[in-house]
């Protein structure tokens, strides 16, 4: 009997191996469908919006010159400052709109939405002040008096992108809590067709300069929130929104606390390499490793969407199955988007080594700027490699409720040791600006390495109990049963 019997148990462990890796695989891929419907749609949209500044600049450069800083000034400085301050704030409702949909306690995220435009609404009163003063806090950081002038008189005349910023953030918060991510799409993309024409019509043809830029860049972002509130209140957006209630004034603190935590965390990233052209201007010579600095942030910024919508994707899935008590769920949501991104980053990796020699010549005419884009573009590889995961982690960070934590991880890592870094190995060791974004990159790797550390350790059943506390704090009730 002996003979017969070791073969059929040999069969059996190997048939239990290989169900067991085949049901590995399947939940790998039932997670990475559900991603994908949330990050396609999200990517989309971010590509869509970012493609507004930009196609704005483009076709103000082709009218004058100092019309065409003016207007990227604004964009990156002005605006920029706002876009991400604006954008942290609203990333609050990821957290709170998120856990509750997932808990089903879908009549609150109307009522979390209004709560947020009521701070979002107050802070844009409060950033205005950074548009009327734009001129004195341009020539305070360094730009000459012939931009700052420009710059900031269109600062001024882009005082209504602001304000729909403001409403912008929640809706989007508010629309992708509920995976409704392909609407937000259909519209940006819409928006952008419209964008693109009257664009080229006001700009070039019939010659309205900076004029024609603001009315254009206003109008398409204040057709974004117009097209999405029709649609959520022609759909009620199967329940979530019921109408305005004066339940949007209470409660504001606990808003206030986890909004502010969450600016602070999404804008110490957001600003953290932008901080790599300010730093680089200051070399003797600047202006060709300012160029080249610049080119590759500018493909930074095209990689930074993609990484932006699966931020928001598993954000979304943290949140859903954090608040629905599905602790399992969302470990594995975040153990498949760290492996998809992770890949994604390596071929952007890959493709960015194998053509640095060649895609500078896309955005200059210049050797000597083609040369040292070519030598930057070294760190480049590095930090979209990166960007496949720290964006992730962040929107883990979100989703689970972490901002605080990560705030004052971000401040340690970027501010305490990358900018020393930069500092030293650009200036100090004369390295350039090589030396700079090499520096800058050690923040990031810290602060990636840390939020791997504090993701993999954490109690995944604590964190669902905890957003079951904080959905009852601001109006559900228990969904998690008691073991």
């Amino acid at each position: 009997m002996e003979p017969e019997t070791t073969p059929l148990l040999l069969t059996d462990v190997s048939g239990h191996v290989e169900n067991k890796y085949k049901s590995i695989w399947n939940d790998f891929c039932e997670e990475s469908n559900r991603l994908w419907k949330i990050a396609g749609p999200a990517i989309f949209t971010a590509l869509c919006q970012y493609s507004l500044g930009a196609l704005t600049q483009t076709f103000t450069g082709l009218v004058d010159e100092v019309d065409l800083a003016a207007v990227a000034v604004e964009n990156s400085v002005v605006a920029g400052f706002a876009f991400g301050f604006m954008l942290g704030m609203g990333s609050a409702l990821e957290t709170l709109c998120g856990q509750a949909f997932g808990a089903g306690q879908i009549r609150m995220l109307g009522i979390y939405m209004q709560r947020s435009w009521v701070i979002l609404l107050t802070t844009a009163c409060i950033l205005s002040v950074v548009y009327v003063f734009a001129t004195p806090i341009l020539l305070l950081v360094g730009e000459t008096e012939e931009i700052s002038a420009v710059a900031g008189k269109f600062a001024l005349w882009m005082l209504p992108q602001l304000f729909a910023y403001a409403l912008n953030f929640p809706i989007q918060k508010f629309l992708q809590a509920q995976r409704k991510v392909s609407v937000m799409a259909w519209i940006s993309f819409a928006v952008l067709i419209f964008h693109a024409f009257f664009s080229w019509l006001l700009i070039l043809k019939l010659g309205w300069g900076l004029v024609g830029a603001a009315i254009t860049l206003n109008t398409s972002w204040w057709l974004i929130v117009i097209g999405q509130l029709g649609y959520i209140f022609y759909t009620k957006s199967d329940g979530a929104w019921s109408g305005f209630s004066w339940l949007a004034f209470s409660d504001l603190w606990g808003f206030i606390k986890l909004s502010l935590a969450s600016a602070v965390m999404l804008c110490l990233e957001f600003w953290y390499l932008m901080l790599i052209i300010v730093i680089t201007g200051h070399l003797k010579n600047p202006l060709i490793p300012v160029d080249a600095v610049s080119i590759c942030l500018n493909i930074q910024g095209w990689d930074v969407m993609i990484a932006l919508g699966f931020n928001a994707a598993i954000s979304v899935r943290v949140s859903n199955e954090l608040g629905a008590g599905n602790a399992k769920l969302a470990k594995l949501a975040v153990w498949v988007v760290s492996v998809t991104c992770m890949v994604i980053g390596v071929i952007c990796f890959a493709v960015v080594l194998a053509t640095r020699e060649y895609f500078p010549y896309l955005f200059t005419n210049s050797d000597a700027v083609a040369k040292e884009t070519s030598k930057v573009a070294i760190m480049l590889a590095f930090t979209v490699l990166l960007n496949g995961l720290q964006p992730v982690l962040s929107g883990v960070a979100v989703g689970a409720g972490w901002q605080a934590l990560v705030a004052y991880i971000n401040i340690g890592s970027y501010y305490i040791v990358g900018l020393p870094a930069a500092i030293l190995l650009g200036f100090t060791l004369n390295l350039g600006p090589e030396g700079i974004w090499a520096g800058m990159l050690v923040g990031v790797v810290l602060q990636t390495s840390i939020l791997i550390w504090v993701t993999s350790s954490r109690n995944w059943i604590k964190e669902a109990k905890e957003a079951e506390s904080r959905v009852q704090k601001w109006g559900g009730s228990s969904v998690i049963p008691e073991e």
